[in-house]
């Protein structure tokens, strides 16, 4: 498990709430970001490193207690966030800007809490989401990329990009995405609503940034439906062929899955 960038005792003693009259059992809610390309997804693994272990590490370091921690949703492997959100129940004396400063003193350089609040005891980071904004970015050039290949697919050939938009209507509303899920993640049903799906293309950054925004999302349902997108805009199948697969419900009628990297989590919204 690694850690960041200064040594904390296991147990709290800093600032002033080391004069805090006594603790009390706290919910705080994390804003969090991180660059997922060193860590097997958020999900805890029992070998590998993973974005939820770590924060519960130095959870652990700054507490004192063995904390689970609570997120809106998984992430892949070598997938990003900048607004992921999660919670954790804590029985401290801490208050909520000792936590934030005291976790981003522990955390490796590609973890940061970007903020932590005391919350209802109710919150419940995963089951009270009402959407999620996801941005899919690629590089469409044809000369190798040096300089954030991290956090973009590069794809040398030629994207219809007018093409990809209009496949992209395609999937707003209430369907079925059972055609762009991946395997391996159980779940009551497919049905998804897509309330938002956009393009916007930086041309003189060779830049295509998809957005997708939703009120939850099937494993790999982004990197599945940016695979498609990528066969629309290779000119191999119609903008309206993505309302067929769709309604076919058969995975193996969609694009393949594009990589994790390209991927990132934009925002949890909590708000109806």
């Amino acid at each position: 498990m690694k850690f960041g960038k200064q040594p904390w005792p296991i147990f709290p003693v800093i600032g002033f709430d080391l004069f805090a009259m006594t603790e009390s059992r706290k919910n705080f809610k994390l804003l969090i970001e991180y660059d997922g390309s060193a860590y097997h997804g958020w999900q805890r693994q029992q070998k590998d490193e993973s974005i939820q272990a770590t924060i519960e590490a130095a959870l652990h370091r700054l507490t004192g207690s063995r904390i689970s921690l609570i997120g809106s949703g998984r992430t892949d492997a070598g997938v990003h966030a900048k607004g992921q959100v999660a919670n954790f129940f804590c029985e401290t004396h801490l208050c909520a800007n000792t936590v934030c400063r005291g976790l981003n003193a522990l955390l490796p350089d590609d973890i940061a809490i970007l903020a932590c609040t005391v919350v209802d005891e109710s919150f419940h980071a995963r089951f009270d989401a009402k959407a999620k904004t996801y941005r899919y970015t690629i590089i469409n050039r044809f000369s190798p990329v040096a300089v954030g290949r991290q956090y973009a697919w590069h794809i040398p050939q030629d994207l219809d990009a007018a093409a990809m938009k209009s496949a992209m209507q395609h999937l707003i509303g209430r369907h079925d995405f059972k055609a762009f899920e991946g395997t391996g993640s159980p779940r009551a049903h497919t049905t998804r609503h897509m309330l938002n799906a956009v393009l916007q293309v930086d041309a003189q950054l060779s830049r295509l940034n998809f957005y997708f925004t939703a009120d939850g999302f099937l494993r790999h349902m982004v990197r599945n439906i940016v695979g498609t997108l990528v066969e629309v805009g290779r000119r191999k199948i119609e903008p309206t062929t993505v309302a067929v697969i769709r309604d076919a419900a058969d995975r193996s009628l969609a694009g393949a899955t594009a990589p994790g990297q390209g991927l990132c989590l934009m925002n949890v919204c909590y708000d109806k």
